[in-house]
């Protein structure tokens, strides 16, 4: 028999799913204008009601920001923008998810003389807000050369505090019998990572790859501080789109700085989109411990 569901549970779904819903809208709603808006002219995105489908889709604006054909009077250098981001955010993620992994394994699975204290130290650095670092690491890297260089971008990324603790995390639930069981049939602990360990961690592998990446992909503040030359040829998405509102008639340019915003959320759609199922189970897995 199917029970019957007390009215106050059923009250209680659907004002839960009324939030759902808005809270949906209010972070769609703005996505969903910005594209409309970057296939507009100036004129259009500013007319009251909102036109939400353009009568007539104006592509110039994104040819304007990638500098293609005539359209274009000044040159934001936007497609080597692009590519100055997509060459830091993956350099950084290949690097952060290497260290992080081998790091996780190592605090998970090694037990040496003073891993504990080690790890204590090491998440320690989880407790100091990046924004306190900006100037020590400014004054390093100027001292060692690397102002104006994407090197200065992709160093700090090396060690990747938050990711090295979900992976921790997931190596612990491996039962240690497979590790046993596979160096009684002669694996070596490199072996013993890679083709078992690892395979069983793919959710918060990819989780962490996901994080990894969005972290230099959207990274302004400190991109900014160290690309302080004014060198367009070294500027990544994030300035790009600084640049094109660094105007005095922003009217002008607006269109232009939604068709950018369209360009750079491309990336992280398309991987979000190829990885969601393990993104989803990485958020779930990754805290739990057996």
């Amino acid at each position: 028999m199917r029970k019957n569901v007390p009215v106050s549970k059923k009250v209680a779904r659907i004002l839960i799913t009324i939030v759902i819903i808005l809270v949906t809208l209010v972070m769609i709603v703005p996505f969903v204008w910005m594209i409309s808006a970057s296939f507009k002219t100036e004129a259009d995105v500013m007319k009251i009601p909102i036109e939400w489908i353009p009568k007539y889709f104006y592509p110039d604006n994104y040819k304007r920001v990638l500098s293609i054909g005539t359209t274009s009077s000044t040159n934001y250098h936007f497609g080597l923008a692009y590519f100055n981001s997509i060459k830091v955010a993956v350099i950084s993620t290949v690097v952060a998810i290497t260290s992080a992994t081998l790091a996780g394994y190592a605090f998970a699975k090694l037990k040496f003389k003073g891993s504990n204290v080690l790890f204590i130290i090491y998440m320690a650095q989880m407790m100091v807000p990046s924004q306190l670092t900006l100037i020590p690491r400014f004054i390093m890297f100027m001292q060692l050369g690397w102002m104006n260089t994407h090197l200065s971008l992709i160093v700090p990324k090396i060690i990747a505090v938050s990711s090295t603790f979900m992976l921790r995390q997931s190596f612990l639930s491996t039962p240690d019998e497979l590790r046993e069981a596979a160096r009684i049939d002669g694996c070596s602990e490199a072996r013993i990572f890679f083709q078992m360990v690892l395979p069983m961690s793919r959710p918060i592998v990819v989780y962490t790859v996901i994080s990894s990446f969005l972290v230099p992909w959207m990274d302004f503040v400190y991109a900014k501080m160290i690309l302080n030359a004014g060198i367009s040829s070294k500027y990544t998405v994030a300035i790009g789109l600084y640049k094109m509102l660094d105007k005095s008639l922003i009217n002008s340019y607006f269109t232009q700085f939604c068709a950018g915003g369209v360009l750079v959320s491309i990336p992280i759609s398309i991987l979000f989109m190829i990885m969601q199922k393990f993104y989803v189970e990485g958020i779930t897995g990754g805290a739990v411990k057996g």
